[in-house]
């Protein structure tokens, strides 16, 4: 067995099914050594992860190593086996794709297999026969296998299963998904002792912590698959670079460059970072180039699923120039490779850089292209530094989640359910089961048994509402006899939430896709907005749908959704303070640095350009008041909880109201107070010292509590959505939610999971190691204080997000501009 450490690919004895090698020299395809390292190990009886860059042969790997061993050790008497392969997906087009090409190959290596996919999307015939025998190799997803954990028949639908496979098992390690996954594989390893487990991964740097939590913390092999080819990442520089940037000042303002890259090209996957990017963007390219009206398409995850899947038959029969996406194709439906990969902004992260240049070349030996185009000057600087980590090797770690009680509540209730039939489920067996988890190793006596006092009464404070009282405890024995529980628990299992969506349709027609709520509360009837590539008019609301028309209006919305906050990695940050210190030296030798120059070259006259051992701090007085920038280079989420806690202390120290604004390089204090700070008041307010206390005590800490604590009592069971047909608002289950948050909060405040959410709130909103790394890296640097007449080029940006999110009667873009002209002359003199 593997510690982990590097290993040679084991000897070729191991025997290869000749089926097996003819199925590849049919293709004039070469067999690498990391796949027979695979076969040979899975034949051995072992578990582990294959990390392997996108298009280099991981799924083939897995899968004949799987389908090798059944060779091996099978007798072809004709008659199609039960379930053998069970293989999990995080995405539900990766399901259909994997299924087509799973059972092509089987089919052509002449095995009497059944080869089926089982997702939300299945017709219910399909599970009802499904539920009667499962095909040889089924694909599913995490939510689709607790579901079928929760039948009385699982037992025997899974006695004949011999291998797991976990697809872009990265995607899910640090999820609650992965953590509920972790579970169920710890159910099947319990069922089938033997089971063999393996994960495919691209892209992720704590591989060994990777694999444990996929094995469950037993011995596993770590496969590592070829040398990638090289990565070609350049960036497309603008012509003329304003020495005052903001955040997406630039907006599609690039379109030109960007259409002639695309003509240089016959295939090309144009990504942005959020939705709303996607729909403006592919509108300026049809806007530029109307003739590609059917040649250039639209794809993110709002858009109804029948779309999705037009736009990717598409692809795979290469009728397209041009796909507009998000990381709805992140994983990559299975299609050719395309020429080229477009990163609209910044990637804010060197994994996410290398998994979506991946999708260009996408095949052992050939080189990955792209090109990263800036929404502001300021990005070239992270284009360079995810460059350089890159070609260094050096990716993000996903530290996996541990703990989760929401998690475990609905796995005991899904164990118990699946167990009823039989007489239930003995706590000791299943209290065994989910200590096998790395996720639950160290899950304590006490909570567990809090967690069993939770489903089978409510706890403290809900015991006295039968419909809290899920599972029935009889004789140290968990069971569900109630079917109307049954129902609710099977309709609302998964860990995916969501702020509320609302369904957008024709007025005479079919449905377009889902927007949130909240933005379509913002509209009224006649409003255009852009969605689905398309200019659309609201008509009307009815029960969670909005109506539309094709609108002859040019103005309109744009919705925003929520999850588009991406910040830059801590890899990436790094590698951006490291640049600055590089032009504060005088080297510019990166030709993004040598780009803005200029702009650099400002900002160290007028204040300073900070080095990795120092804090830059700017003081700057306005019409406005005080304005302090702090530049931390910690990433927005971080800087948020940064800025109210250093604004609550200063405030402690004199009086004062703050208003501020975050990006990803700093954040910005402004008070009209005429009170200043001197550097030691400064540091002090920096320190690191009671940290937890004073963030929660400046923050609106129950607020944002009760914010997170919607989600784990969904996950938890603690608030039911509705039946089909009847599904509540998101103000509903708001509403419901927080009455219950309210209720546990004054009449059982030692509620796990009210902890839970308040942890939550620091780990996940605020990024708390984050946050106390720069603080523990602030208090080893020198804080450098200058005080420019006039804002620099690093603080205009966090000035105008800051304007941007105040209500003015002039239109804060105006404002922008007027700054903009008067700075650009003071830099010209």
């Amino acid at each position: 067995m593997s510690d982990g450490g590097e290993r040679p690919a084991p000897e070729r004895a191991h025997s290869v099914d000749a089926r097996i090698e003819g199925w590849f020299a049919d293709r004039g395809w070469q067999i690498f050594d990391f796949q027979r390292e695979t076969w040979a190990a899975c034949a051995a009886g072992e578990s582990g992860l294959i990390h392997a860059p996108t298009g280099t042969g991981k799924t083939l790997a897995a899968w004949f190593a799987a389908v090798g061993d059944w060779l091996n050790r099978a007798e072809d008497d004709g008659i199609t086996p039960g379930l053998t392969v069970l293989w999990i997906t995080p995405l539900r087009a990766l399901a259909a794709d994997t299924t087509a090409h799973l059972a092509a190959s089987a089919a052509e290596l002449g095995l009497n297999w059944t080869v089926e996919r089982r997702t939300g999307d299945t017709a219910s015939s399909v599970k009802a026969r499904q539920r009667r025998r499962l095909p040889s190799a089924l694909v599913t997803t995490p939510e689709s296998l607790a579901l079928l954990l929760s039948y009385a028949e699982h037992e025997r639908l899974f006695a004949s299963l011999d291998v797991v496979v976990v697809d872009e098992w990265h995607e899910l390690l640090s999820t609650k998904r992965g953590v509920a996954l972790e579970l169920c594989l710890a159910r099947l390893r319990a069922l089938r002792p033997g089971l063999r487990t393996w994960g495919l991964s691209a892209t992720l740097a704590n591989l060994e912590q990777a694999r444990d939590a996929l094995t469950g913390g037993a011995p596993g092999r770590l496969v590592r698959g070829m040398t990638p080819a090289a990565t070609h990442i350049d960036a497309l520089v603008p012509e003329t670079i304003e020495r005052f940037p903001w955040a997406g000042h630039l907006g599609t303002r690039l379109v030109q460059p960007v259409i002639e890259a695309l003509e240089a090209a016959e295939s090309t996957l144009l990504f942005t970072n959020t939705r709303a990017q996607a729909e403006l963007w592919h509108q300026a390219i049809l806007r530029a180039r109307p003739d590609w009206l059917a040649r250039v398409a639209l794809h993110h995850g709002s858009l109804d699923r029948a779309l999705r899947e037009r736009v990717e038959a598409m692809i795979a029969d290469g009728q397209l120039a041009c796909v507009v996406a998000t990381s709805s194709l992140d994983l990559g439906v299975d299609f050719s490779p395309v020429d080229q990969v477009i990163q609209i902004g910044s990637p804010k992260g060197v994994a996410r850089l290398l998994q979506r240049a991946g999708r260009s070349g996408h095949r052992p030996g050939v080189a990955s292209r792209i090109l990263c185009v800036p929404t502001h000057a300021f990005e070239l600087v992270e284009i360079a530094a995810a460059r350089r980590k890159a070609l260094a090797g050096e990716i993000e770690a996903r530290e996996p989640l541990t703990g989760a009680l929401d998690v475990l509540a609905q796995h005991i209730v899904t164990r118990a359910l699946g167990s009823s039939a039989r007489g239930g489920v003995s706590e000791q067996a299943l209290h065994a089961e989910v200590t096998a988890t790395l996720a639950y190793r160290d899950l304590g006596d006490a909570a567990w048994q809090w967690t069993l006092d939770f489903v089978t009464r409510g706890g403290t404070a809900l015991s006295a509402y039968p419909e809290f009282r899920r599972v029935d405890r009889v004789d140290g024995r968990l069971m569900v006899g109630d079917r109307r529980i049954a129902r609710r628990h099977r309709m609302t299992m998964g860990t995916i939430t969501s702020d509320a969506a609302m369904s957008v349709k024709w007025l005479k027609g079919g449905r377009i896709g889902t927007v949130e709520e909240r933005f379509i509360a913002q509209l009224t009837p006649g409003d255009v907005f852009l969605f689905s590539g398309r200019l659309l008019e609201l008509v009307r609301v009815r029960e969670l749908t909005a109506y539309v028309r094709a609108a002859k209006r040019r103005k309109r919305h744009v919705p925003r959704w929520a999850g588009g906050r991406l910040a830059i990695s801590g890899t990436l940050a790094d590698a951006i303070r490291g640049l600055i210190e590089q032009a504060r030296d005088g080297d510019y030798r990166e030709p993004e640095l040598a780009a803005i120059r200029g702009l650099l070259e400002v900002q160290r006259q007028w204040s300073a350009l900070p080095g990795a051992d120092e804090l830059l701090v700017e003081h700057v007085t306005s019409r406005e008041g005080r304005h302090w920038f702090f530049y931390p280079f910690a990433g927005r989420l971080a800087h948020e909880g940064l800025s109210a806690l250093v604004a609550w202390r200063l405030a402690r120290m004199h009086a004062a109201t703050f208003r501020f604004s975050v990006n990803d390089y700093g954040f910005e204090l402004v008070t009209r107070s005429r009170v200043g700070f001197s550097a030691a008041e400064l540091c002090a307010a920096l320190s690191s010292e009671n940290l937890v206390d004073d963030l929660l005590a400046c923050l609106n800490a129950a607020e944002l509590s009760k914010r997170a604590f919607r989600d784990i009592a969904r996950i938890a069971g603690l608030v039911f959505p509705g039946y089909p047909g009847s599904h509540k608002s998101a103000r509903q289950v708001q509403a419901s939610s927080g009455l219950v948050y309210d209720v546990l909060a004054r009449y059982d405040a030692d509620n796990l999971l009210l902890d839970q959410a308040r942890r939550e709130v620091l780990e996940r909103e605020l990024e708390l190691g984050r946050l106390r790394g720069a603080l523990d890296r602030i208090d080893g640097q020198s804080l450098r204080l200058v005080s420019p007449r006039r804002l620099t080029p690093m603080g205009f940006p966090l000035w105008v997000e800051r304007v941007a999110s105040q209500v003015s009667n002039e239109s804060w873009r105006d404002r922008v501009e007027r700054m903009t002209v008067q700075l650009e002359k003071a830099a010209d003199r």
